[in-house]
């Protein structure tokens, strides 16, 4: 049984390294599609095509950070932190519902900041949560690793 142990880690951690490839990939179309429609404002069938590529980053993203990151032997502080990344994508996929829903209700003359208001906002929101809980992650992994390493010295 050692043996079946020892294949499933190094599958689980290219897993994990797989997911968040994905989920950069889906945050690189988030950023782009939502910077662009500020450089030609007055393109609103611009706007209309980005919402999809913002809806599909969003998708990208929240469906990397749900199958699931984490790798075995992750205690369970950790693995709750890897959990509130999940909520990063939720506000993502708000944001891309709010995008659908203010393009229909403003109609094509509104302009792309009123279009884009809550987009904006829960896109910030999404990101600051993934801000944190990066930094939170990466804190809680070198302080594991530290206790790891000086449990045998001792």
């Amino acid at each position: 049984m050692a043996s079946n142990d020892s294949r499933r880690k190094p599958d689980s951690i290219i897993r994990s390294r797989r997911m968040e490839w994905l989920a950069s990939a889906g945050l690189l179309l988030l950023c782009v599609s939502l910077v662009i429609p500020f450089f030609n404002p007055s393109d609103m069938a611009l706007v209309g095509i980005l919402k999809w590529i913002f809806s599909a980053g969003a998708l990208i993203y929240t469906g990397a950070r749900i199958a699931g990151v984490n790798v075995p032997g992750d205690s369970l502080r950790l693995k709750r932190m890897r959990r509130m990344e999940c909520w990063a994508g939720v506000a993502f996929v708000v944001a891309a519902l709010f995008w659908f829903y203010s393009e229909s209700h403003l109609g094509p003359y509104a302009g792309v900041l009123a279009v884009l208001r809550q987009t904006i906002l829960f896109t910030l929101v999404g990101a600051f949560i993934q801000i944190i809980a990066s930094w939170m992650i990466a804190s809680r992994a070198a302080k594991e690793g530290r206790g790891n390493d000086e449990k045998p010295a001792k």
